[in-house]
């Protein structure tokens, strides 16, 4: 089931548009955004999560658009988790995730239940009732996604979800990432081209608004120019030609 904007446009007051007339179809397993910052990369998940509304044309999650009548529908379908998670004061671990999937329409005994499930699935079993509160920068990202979980969320958008996450935390997220994007579909952007991994199945770079590229990562690193006495030996690995392939697409402020 594929996420698909159309002729969208949109901006912020009275500033410049950051879209006009912008399309884009992602219908990968897991899909990352690149893009500086400024690019229009959380804006453009904003929209996806119908926490924005366009000036102009639609966004739909299959044939469910993100309006009318089938916003409430649109919304169980699709879970929105923002750079920062806020935790509820006075909630534990499990009592957050059973309340995020209240708010998305559960009744309050199936939240609870669900909660236990998709806490076990984000490795956080052991802190259920800790409260919120009192977990690490690493563990609140997974609280975010055991929120999106309970609710059976069929998209799961992720903003920026490694930053400020040590390597360790980043590669517990990776891990989590390629076990949920066989049952899930997921959005993830960032400005970091080493966050670029094998569980991604398809890139997109955003620069100002305009998609410069979209493809798999294999072609993405094609993109690559290569040394002029590039061998085998000296290709460089793949994070090496993410930010050659990176840096030919983006436009640099000077």
């Amino acid at each position: 089931m594929a996420l698909v904007l159309e002729g969208i446009s949109f901006r912020y007051g009275r500033q410049e548009p950051v879209f006009t007339g912008f399309g884009l179809v992602l219908d990968a397993p897991a899909t990352v955004l690149l893009g500086p910052n400024g690019a229009g990369k959380s804006t453009l998940l904003g929209l996806a999560a119908s926490q924005l509304r366009p000036g102009s044309g639609t966004v739909a999650l299959g044939r469910t658009r993100a309006g009318g009548r089938s916003l409430a529908a649109y919304r169980r379908k699709v879970a929105w988790i923002p750079q920062q998670i806020t935790p509820v004061p006075g909630l534990t671990v499990r009592e957050q995730v059973a309340y995020a999937g209240w708010l998305k329409g559960l009744k309050r005994s199936e939240a609870w239940e669900a909660s236990a499930a998709a806490v076990d699935r984000v490795g956080l079993s052991s802190l259920s009732d800790r409260k919120s509160h009192r977990v690490s920068g690493g563990q609140l990202r997974r609280i975010g996604i055991a929120g999106a979980l309970g609710h059976r969320s069929e998209l799961i958008l992720m903003d920026e979800p490694t930053a400020g996450l040590d390597p360790t935390q980043r590669q517990m997220f990776r891990e989590l990432v390629a076990e949920l994007s066989a049952t899930v579909r997921i959005v993830v952007s960032t400005h970091q081209t080493e966050d670029l991994a094998d569980l991604y199945r398809q890139v997109v770079v955003l620069d100002r608004g305009t998609v410069r590229f979209q493809g798999t990562p294999q072609e993405f690193h094609a993109l690559a120019p290569a040394p002029p006495t590039a061998t085998a030996a000296t290709d460089g690995g793949p994070r090496e030609r993410a930010e050659a392939a990176y840096a030919r697409l983006v436009e640099r402020e000077v």
